[in-house]
């Protein structure tokens, strides 16, 4: 039996680093082409997803990212990996579409009065894409949409929410989203609303399940590769015992590697190493540190040291050193004025400093303010 190529974990973050254009900004991308390089992007905090994707691209800026989702249409918001709320590129759509409707049904959740039986969960997705077919509503008017075509079952206020109780229907929501009969339009005011993806992608159509399963499996690995079935089954919040047969039925698409001993997967004949190691401090924002680690890495290797008592328990905003988190900051915008707080969780070197000051400069630019960066504890915690 041949020998396996050989990674290390230094190896696994510089991989990362470069193909999520961390290392140095991407000069030609357009943020359709970065949140495809990331295998999408976790928009459940529009403003942390606008930061993650323009800190990609020189001299982007956070209206770079909104022309692209509102203007160009080439980025798509809507229901995901694990049922939250992503961009994808809109070329993808179809791609995602198959293989997020292809994926094991999870337990039923909720006491069984309140849930919905399949035959409904069924009514709703269709009823949700007529009534969005032709028009973009807020979630009131959705909901009024969805009874009409369905019945007042599904105007129920039987689920616990923020502030009151949500109607029955709403519990398929995400479904509607990973369907494709649902994403999100520009807000009306501050309003929420969503529309029907067809109306801006004529002629979109799921892809064909198996085809579009092994397309993320492969999308996947490039963006976080090598890894595990078990990695993946966790990236995507489904079973591991399915992720493994479905990387199995794979043949020879994919290629085993070792990782410091641990026999990982890769898209086969995808085994280059970037030359240079990863090095520099990055501000990752809100999930885009999240998503680095449920991703790929073993948290013990991400979050080395007082990182894995400080960082890793909570959602919070990290700061990168030599591509693992090495502290973790805050910022609180006040008109222009942004007042960063970063605290790093080792010293920082005069280099170190300086790059955390382009960091800080960059930031201000991307969200059009004025930054000014304070070294300190972190005294708010993580977000939700």
């Amino acid at each position: 039996m041949a020998e396996l190529p050989r990674f290390t974990w230094v190896d696994v973050c510089a991989r990362r680093l470069e193909r999520h254009a961390l290392t140095v900004p991407s000069k030609e991308a357009r943020p359709a082409d970065i949140v495809a390089a990331m295998a999408s992007t976790h928009a459940q905090v529009m403003s942390a997803a606008e930061l993650g994707v323009a800190t990609r691209i020189e001299g982007a800026t956070r209206q770079d990212v909104r022309e692209a989702l509102w203007s160009e249409r080439s980025l798509v918001k809507t229901y995901g990996l694990r049922g939250t709320v992503h961009l994808v590129p809109a070329r993808d759509l179809p791609m995602w579409v198959g293989a997020l409707s292809a994926l094991p049904e999870g337990p039923e959740v909720g006491p069984p009065h309140i849930r919905l039986n399949p035959e409904q969960r069924e009514q709703v997705v269709a009823a949700v894409g007529d009534a969005l077919d032709d028009a973009e509503l807020t979630i009131d008017e959705l909901t009024a949409g969805v009874v009409e075509r369905t019945g007042p079952w599904a105007g129920d206020l039987v689920m616990e929410a923020f502030q009151g109780k949500w109607p029955r229907w709403r519990q398929a929501m995400h479904l509607t989203g990973v369907r494709g009969t649902l994403c999100f339009a520009p807000n009306r005011g501050r309003k929420v609303t969503y529309t029907n993806p067809r109306r801006w992608l004529p002629g979109f159509r799921p892809a064909e399940p198996d085809a579009a399963l092994r397309w993320l499996v492969t999308t996947y690995l490039h963006a976080y590769g090598p890894s595990t079935p078990q990695r993946f089954a966790h990236w995507l919040g489904t079973q591991a015992t399915w992720a493994s047969r479905l990387f199995a039925s794979m043949g020879d698409a994919l290629q085993q590697v070792d990782v410091e001993g641990a026999v990982e997967w890769v898209e086969a004949g995808d085994i280059d190493v970037p030359e240079e190691l990863p090095e520099g401090v990055r501000l990752l924002p809100y999930f885009d540190g999240y998503a680095y680690r449920v991703g790929n890495q073993p948290p013990a290797r991400l979050y080395p040291g007082r990182a894995a008592e400080r960082v890793l328990p909570g959602n919070f905003q990290v700061l990168l050193v030599d591509g693992v988190v090495g502290g973790l900051w805050h910022q609180r915008r006040s008109g222009r004025r942004i007042d960063v707080t970063v605290e790093p969780l080792g010293t920082l070197g005069r280099a170190r400093l300086r790059e955390l000051d382009d960091q800080v400069e960059r930031l201000g630019t991307i969200l059009e303010g004025e930054p000014r960066l304070t070294i300190g504890t972190v005294t708010v915690g993580g977000h939700a």
